[in-house]
């Protein structure tokens, strides 16, 4: 062969690789800019904001923030809210997932007292709250919200004579999103055919990939521990973020979603917290971010990460009670950076465990013996 022949060969070869490449960064950039059509009623996320928000400004009217922060983190389980199904369903479905939060944020604070107890009592958390919405197939935030409430609360200073009505404040949130979501359900019962109730049966590797969840989110959660990270419980909740992707592409497309979220997300909200805000200024904020977030969430994840970072990060240190100078809040940005990098990279390689076969043979060994033994 000569010389001039193999030159070309080469030449031809790498155009192709160019060519490969290029397609493939197109179909990756085409999936990070995509936003899709919502697929939810265009009223749910005003009902979802106003039910969230409205206890932070009862807060702000009885100058409890926190306390109405508290109740607020409760009421986000009327996000749970299905949109099929008869009235019944629909309305024990938010009641299982408040109970699951205001148990969750109880063990959290219980959990304080006892710190050797932070990490086992996660885990524990952390599988129910995966095979409960696994199991019945719940569709996005299923238990991200409940995880979040368990998992600031394990964090959040709290004296020990709080920590019942703080327990209650996040119950009566959860109460007053039932009556919303049933005043919400009544409305969409009436004005659009009804569909029938879905129908539930163990599907195979339900405790498989339950376990593989629970045990990176707990990685995550004690990597963070391990680094003494001022919050990291956001490790944990970045993780899991990642890990419910159904496949490995979802993944490290939600990755590079919540990272560049992240990064413009920490910058407004440390723009935000230089304002200096007052407690109905506080309760706006968040009503404006939950309104921007349920609008956004399912057109482009990115774009609704820049949103709830800032309310992850006042719900967390307005909740608290403490005052935010700041040197404060400065060190609550650089923090939530790292948390979330951690959490993204824990959860990204979780999503390749759970997609090869090594882990899932023995543990799956593992969940026939429990059916076979207790099913």
């Amino acid at each position: 062969m000569s010389a001039s022949t193999r030159k070309t060969k080469r030449a031809s070869w790498l155009t192709k690789l160019l060519a490969r490449i290029k397609i493939l960064l197109d179909g990756e950039l085409t999936h990070l800019l995509t936003v899709n059509r919502s697929k939810r009623p265009w009223h749910m996320p005003i009902i979802a904001t106003i039910a969230i928000s409205f206890p932070v400004f009862v807060g702000a009217y009885f100058g409890a923030l926190p306390s109405g922060i508290k109740a607020s983190l409760g009421a986000m389980v009327i996000l749970n809210t299905p949109l099929a199904g008869k009235l019944s369903y629909r309305l024990v479905t938010v009641m299982a997932w408040g109970f699951a939060m205001s148990l969750c944020f109880a063990l959290g604070l219980i959990a304080q007292q006892a710190p050797l107890l932070k990490l086992p009592i996660f885990t524990l958390m952390a599988f129910g709250i995966v095979i409960f919405g696994r199991y019945y197939r719940q569709p996005p935030p299923a238990g991200l919200f409940v995880m979040m409430a368990g998992a600031i609360a394990l964090f959040i200073s709290l004296p020990l004579e709080d920590i019942m009505p703080a327990i209650g404040l996040v119950m009566l949130g959860s109460g007053f999103a039932l009556v919303m979501a049933l005043a919400y359900s009544l409305f969409l019962l009436a004005t659009r055919p009804s569909t029938p109730t879905p129908t539930y049966s163990y599907e195979p590797d339900t405790i498989t990939e339950s376990v593989i969840v629970a045990g990176f989110v707990s990685l995550a959660l004690l990597i963070a521990l391990g680094l003494n990270l001022t919050n990291p419980y956001w490790a944990a909740v970045s993780c899991f973020l990642i890990i419910q992707g159904i496949h490995l592409r979802t993944m490290w497309i939600k990755q590079i979603h919540r990272l560049l979220g992240t990064i413009v997300g920490v910058s407004l909200a440390g723009w935000m917290l230089s304002w200096g805000l007052s407690i109905w200024g506080v309760a706006l904020s968040i009503l404006t971010m939950m309104l921007c977030i349920e609008s956004l969430v399912d057109r482009h994840y990115g774009l609704a990460v820049i949103f709830i970072t800032p309310l992850t990060i006042f719900i967390a240190e307005y909740g608290s009670g403490l005052p935010l100078s700041e040197q404060a809040y400065q060190t609550v940005i650089l923090a939530r950076l790292f948390d979330t990098l951690i959490g993204c990279l824990v959860g990204l390689g979780g999503g390749v465990v759970m997609h090869s076969t090594n882990l899932r043979v023995p543990l799956r060994r593992m969940e026939n013996w429990l059916l076979a033994r207790f099913g």
